[in-house]
This record gives structure tokens, sequence and C-alpha cells, in this order.
């Protein structure tokens, strides 16, 4: 992990070595991280840090996985973490509750993978790094999309929820 800053982060400082569920816990480190944080930054701030952390985490993601000579390693997840706080920030304010269920939703929309999750994470699976120059970029991209898109399906049922559960 420290043989590169790229490693660093997209292996979630540390949380994603974890034996069992390393999305699960890259996902709760974003959560503490979102914590610590979340009211010592401003909204922009906020904004800012997500929108670097989504093509940071691009260069990252390529760069640890080619290293690693795998298109997707389940130890690599910068990918939840800027997507987590991507749904975190755009549900806020929101207290435990509403962040515990932004949690279960993300991660059950990250680890099922239904219909557009599938399709994301499938998107660049099948890249070939002998014959394709592009194909660590394209992974890298991969294994953030599948989040993203997992963050979009989760903002969409809180959405939904709000706006017809009464919330």
């Amino acid at each position: 992990m420290m043989a590169h800053p790229a490693h660093v982060m997209a292996l979630g400082f540390g949380s994603g070595l974890s034996p069992k569920a390393p999305g699960t816990m890259g996902t709760l480190w974003a959560w503490a991280v979102f914590a610590l944080l979340q009211h010592r930054l401003s909204d922009v701030q906020w904004g800012v840090l997500i929108a670097l952390s989504i093509p940071l985490g691009w260069w990252a993601c390529s760069l640890t996985a080619k290293h690693m000579r795998v298109l997707d390693p389940g130890s690599i997840v910068w990918d939840e973490i800027a997507a987590f706080w991507l749904v975190l920030w755009l549900i806020s304010p929101t207290g435990f509750w509403g962040q515990l269920l932004a949690f279960a939703l993300f991660r059950f929309f990250d680890a099922a993978k239904p219909g557009p999750v599938a399709w994301a994470d499938q998107l660049y699976h099948h890249v070939q790094p002998a014959s394709d120059r592009w194909a660590w970029p394209k992974a890298g991209w991969g294994i953030m999309l599948d989040d993203l898109v997992a963050a979009f399906c989760t903002l969409l049922v809180i959405a939904l929820w709000r706006t017809w559960g009464g919330a």
C-alpha cells in the first residue's frame, strides 16, 4: 500500500485491506470521515472535495489496478468512498438514522448490483491490457462508475421516499 500515494488513496487509507467486506469497510471509513468533517466544511468545500475525489480517484484506481495487474481488485475502495460522500452530502442535513438508511441502501446497490449498477460494473471488465493501451484507465473508470451509479440509485430511492413517503 505504501509503495505509491495512489495506492494509499485507492485502498481507502487501509480500509480496503480488510479481509472481510472491504467495500463495506471503505464505506464505513467514508461515513466516519464525513461525520468528522461535516460541520467543519461548507457545502462549497464539500462540493470541491467530492468533485476532486472523482478524477483523482479514477487516477488512483487506474494506477493501483495496473500495479496489482487486476482489472477490478476488491481491495480498491476509493470508489465507495467518493460515491458515499456524494450521497451523504446530497442528503444533508440529516441525522444518524437518515445516514444509516443511506448506508444500507448504498451497500445494497453496490453489493447486489441490480440493473444499471450491473451494467456499469461490467462495462470495462473485458478490456485487454495486452492489446488495449487504454485498458487500465478504462478499468479505473469502471471501478469508479458502478459506485457512482449505486450512489445515483440510492439518491433516487431517498428522493422518492422523501417525496411520497412523507419525510
